[in-house]
């Protein structure tokens, strides 16, 4: 697997190594295979200029996630990318509480899912997906693998 770590932002020290960790974990439970994938980690203008384009919505957010299309090319398949915002992580755990690197955890595995098929618009969609992520997160945390520095 190939898990591609993009480091453009400074808010918040992130460790490719702990990112591709999460991603392969989160495959072998999820008990999917992909060939490549991309995770973004990106400044707020960054994150609230692709919210503008894609969703007609300027604001910030947690995750944009770009799915491909779920087709092989000679046996390879790429997941899509994830655009993951750290400082709406940093601004949430400083409103909430909580660990900013178990936050940038959550919006990860928020955008695999959608990768994979998950959405979260119509109320049991959402409800579906907060399960899911719950458990993730869950064997993430028993397994004490995380996002980190």
């Amino acid at each position: 697997m190939n898990i591609l770590v993009i480091q453009n932002q400074k808010k918040l020290k992130i460790s490719d190594k702990s990112t591709q960790k999460v991603v392969k974990e989160f495959l072998t439970v999820a008990n999917v295979h992909y060939d490549e994938v991309t995770i973004h980690f990106v400044e707020t203008e960054i994150i609230c200029d692709l919210h503008s384009d894609y969703f007609n919505d300027p604001s910030p957010t947690d995750c944009i996630s770009f799915p491909m299309d779920d087709t092989e090319v000679q046996g390879y398949r790429v997941m899509g990318d994830i655009f993951v915002c750290p400082e709406t992580a940093i601004k949430y755990v400083n409103e909430h509480g909580g660990d900013v690197y178990q936050e940038v955890t959550l919006y990860v595995i928020h955008g695999l899912l959608h990768l994979i098929g998950f959405d979260d618009i119509e109320d049991i969609e959402n409800e579906t997906m907060r399960a899911a992520e719950s458990l993730h997160l869950e064997h993430l945390r028993k397994k004490n693998i995380w996002v980190g520095a």
